[in-house]
């Protein structure tokens, strides 16, 4: 599965050892979709190589291709979202608003005008 969107919160890192007795670190971040009703979803990442290697910053556009795991412990459901990759998208990395545009309207320059269709002719006229 992917998700696109901007990258909103870092949440601090989290490390300990299993009883193994090896060390873990895990990630957590928090991105932002970028639809008409934007949603907030948090996913992670598992490993110290994979935290820096990925390099996420805040206010970056990101798309992460992640898998879903519920696990249950004592009565409760619990759903990781996991990274497996994430790739810059392309556009900016900033915290200022996208130009709003029109929907369905994309400009190929500032100086080209937008072409709408002319009106169709209605012969339902509510007066």
């Amino acid at each position: 599965m992917e998700i696109s969107g901007k990258v909103v919160a870092i949440l601090a890192l989290q490390e300990g050892v299993s009883r193994a007795g090896n060390e873990w670190k895990k990630q957590e971040y928090i991105i932002e979709t970028e639809e008409q009703f934007p949603k907030k979803v948090c996913f992670q990442i598992f490993g110290a190589d994979k935290i820096s290697q990925s390099n996420i910053q805040q206010g970056e556009r990101i798309t992460v291709s992640f898998d879903i795991e519920s696990r249950e412990f004592n009565g409760k459901w619990y759903t990781n979202i996991n990274a497996w990759k994430v790739s810059r998208s392309e556009g900016r990395k900033d915290n200022a608003p996208e130009p709003i545009q029109p929907s369905g309207v994309v400009y190929q320059s500032s100086s080209e005008a937008p072409e709408f269709p002319p009106p169709e002719p209605s012969e339902d006229l509510p007066f």
